[in-house]
């Protein structure tokens, strides 16, 4: 009986500290959960090579190679929109194609959705076309198409060669349904262009891109310009506008502009939804990190708030090397179970790129992880 008793205090002792302990792991599990979470990404693979160059069927007569645009994925097959470089004056003669994948290396060019004048004596206000950027119509049931249309000639006070006053264009693909994301594409109109409603903080250049994504039951978009009159240039930037439907009219926001995402540049950014609702957005950094995209996040239902950006090396040194300098991502890709592709344009060696640069396509494979958790891959 005395053993019996002896016992009693050390059976209640350890009942206590069992309870103490499991509550101590629900507190600590508790400030885990409750810790903000943080959209993620690790470098899975790094495809060795660009997979669209001069090299490629249908690129021969793309003389400076590829920039801007984004890619979307329907029913297995990959579906790219980009801004082809053609020769003449560069960054002002351009096409916008459209080229498809069936599994993201081996691509076929399917047509040519529009094609810039090259004007370079400022008369033309289509004279370069960039950054189309196709998004589904739910409302209507078609494809719309957002790109950029600027006026071109030499400028005046600097060696910059003046792509200026962007202004955003819609179009609407006449084949309606999921199935008429390949055109023919018609213009509606001018939905974002320098003027009285231009802010501050906007430049000579004018509208530079366009990127609209659903929040509810609006529509916000991001949209950028930089101030190309002066170099070096002090920023590029990236701001905000909405809409109550895709197709308009859009007014830039009042509040909240510009977007700070970088010290200094932040360009073309593409939108994605994660399964958990939060959004995402990659844009290009390159004057703050040459082997790197940028990306940044807002939580569910807002879209409006966004984090300040942290890059992804998409170009690490070593093996699959191959762009000194990354440009544009063209958005992510979700593949299931977390995993993502990545394409970007980035501009091949001096080496391997002959004459004058070359600016091809290549992906990664990323993998999304949250807050306190780890991945596998190469940092």
């Amino acid at each position: 009986m005395i053993r019996n008793h002896s016992k009693l205090p050390v059976l209640a002792g350890g009942l206590l500290a069992f309870i103490f302990l499991f509550a101590g792991i629900i507190g600590v599990t508790g400030a885990q959960s409750a810790r903000p979470y943080e959209p993620s990404f690790v470098l899975v693979e790094q495809y060795p090579s660009p997979v669209i160059d001069q090299n490629s069927p249908g690129a021969g007569d793309i003389e400076y190679g590829f920039e801007g645009g984004s890619v979307v994925k329907i029913d297995g097959v990959y579906h790219l929109f980009s801004t082809e470089m053609m020769s003449g004056q560069m960054w002002v003669k351009t096409r916008m194609p459209h080229w498809t994948s069936p599994d993201r290396i081996h691509w076929k060019r399917v047509s040519t959705l529009y094609e810039s004048s090259g004007d370079f004596t400022g008369k033309d206000p289509r004279a370069s076309l960039w950054a189309p950027m196709p998004i589904y119509n739910k409302e209507e049931g078609r494809w719309d198409l957002f790109y950029v249309a600027y006026t071109c000639a030499p400028s005046t006070k600097t060696e910059w060669l003046g792509n200026y006053n962007g202004r955003i264009w819609r179009a609407v693909s006449k084949v309606k349904g999921y199935g008429g994301i390949g055109g023919p594409y018609e213009d509606v109109g001018v939905i974002l262009q320098p003027g009285a409603d231009s802010q501050s903080w906007e430049g000579l250049q004018g509208t530079d891109s366009f990127f609209p994504y659903q929040v509810g039951k609006r529509w916000l978009g991001f949209y950028g310009s930089a101030n190309s009159e002066h170099l070096p240039m002090e920023h590029w930037r990236v701001g905000l506008a909405e809409a109550a439907g895709l197709s308009g009219p859009w007014k830039r926001m009042s509040e909240g502009n510009p977007v700070t995402l970088g010290k200094r540049f932040a360009e073309n950014p593409v939108v994605t939804r994660l399964a958990n609702g939060y959004y995402v957005a990659v844009y290009d950094n390159d004057l703050e990190y040459p082997n790197a995209i940028g990306y940044t996040w807002s939580g569910p239902g807002d879209g409006v708030h966004w984090a300040p950006g942290k890059p992804i090396v998409v170009q690490p040194k070593g093996k699959g090397f191959w762009a000194d300098t990354v440009r544009t991502p063209l958005g992510l890709i979700p593949e299931g179970h977390g995993v993502y592709t990545l394409f970007y344009t980035g501009y091949k060696k001096s080496s391997e790129a002959g004459h004058h640069r070359y600016s091809g396509v290549g992906f990664v494979t990323l993998k999304e992880i949250g807050a306190g958790e780890t991945g596998a891959g190469k940092p």
